[in-house]
């Protein structure tokens, strides 16, 4: 953020006043310290770097949309980091992954999970209908009550931002 004079005197005005109240709020949805004053400060860099300022009066409801936005991201990484920990308790000792292996699939699970996320709701049920369902395009179709064109569209979508996410081509080269 190119933030002038006023800016970056709205934004240290809002540290200044609402720093420790966002700190407590974030600490007893959390119950832990840390975490909470982890987040806080991510709050606040989240605000730095997104631009955009609250209208005057809604600071506090501004900092809290953006928290509790953190908040949800901290659980939903936690939970994928707690499904794939079980999966390797399955795991024979000779085969369980080096740690830096095992912190790699988390990082992309993680970017897989943000990704999926953000495509349109369709998109997203095709995709997971079909790679963890198991579900032919046919039956995709029947289900969500589009055509089998709709659904071949929304698999290349999903399969493009698959692509991309994974940083392993990227569009113009997947689409030659």
């Amino acid at each position: 953020m190119s933030a002038n004079s006023g800016d970056q005197a709205r934004v240290n005005a809002l540290y200044i006043d609402h720093k420790q109240w966002l700190f407590n709020w974030l600490r007893s949805r959390l119950s832990c310290g840390d975490t909470a004053e982890d987040l806080t400060q991510d709050t606040f860099l989240r605000l730095l770097v997104s631009g955009r300022l609250p209208g005057a009066g809604k600071g506090r409801a501004f900092l809290r949309q953006i928290a509790n936005g953190l908040v949800i991201d901290l659980h939903r990484r936690q939970v994928l980091e707690r499904c794939y920990l079980d999966s390797l308790a399955l795991l024979p000792l000779a085969e369980m992954p080096s740690a830096e292996h095992q912190a790699l699939v988390l990082e992309t699970l993680n970017e897989i999970d943000r990704m999926l996320d953000s495509l349109p709701e369709r998109v997203r049920s095709t995709f997971l209908l079909s790679q963890f369902d198991g579900l032919t395009y046919s039956q995709i179709a029947q289900r969500l009550g589009v055509s089998v064109a709709s659904v071949r569209k929304y698999m290349l979508k999903a399969t493009l931002a698959c692509v991309v996410t994974l940083g392993t081509q990227s569009v113009d080269e997947v689409l030659r």
